[in-house]
């Protein structure tokens, strides 16, 4: 089943309308790629134009930055501990932009977005 942004085949007040033309490319739309812990997997999606996106799916390690010392680290993820984005994802420790994780330097924000990027950063708090 695929996903796929158009208008919808009903008005507003519920009448049917009739469909001029078949789908197309740029409609096309895809479920959410969750970052959660685990062993680094990444996949290649095609985007508009020539690029491809390589959306992370699991992630194991992020780059932490020290506001303070100005230092930026490599740090292993531990656990996911609060995700204001949504209380599913924090249940099912899904790793968003925003969300608080546990390291190995400590508590850290993450700043980039995993599912769209490809990279995981995040900043120390």
């Amino acid at each position: 089943m695929g996903v796929w942004h158009r208008k919808s085949s009903r008005t507003q007040t519920g009448a049917r309308v009739r469909k001029h033309r078949g789908k197309r490319k740029h409609q096309l739309g895809r479920v959410a790629t969750e970052t959660v812990m685990g062993e680094p997997k990444r996949r290649e999606i095609d985007s508009k134009g020539r690029t491809k996106k390589k959306p992370i799916m699991q992630a194991k390690y992020v780059n932490v930055t020290d506001p303070d010392k100005n230092e930026t680290y490599r740090a292993e993820i531990e656990d996911v501990e609060k995700n204001p984005a949504n209380m599913d994802y924090q249940r099912r420790k899904v790793i968003t932009k925003g969300t608080i994780i546990k390291t190995s330097k400590g508590k850290a924000r993450v700043t980039s977005r995993p599912g769209q990027d490809g990279i995981l950063n995040a900043i120390l708090i």
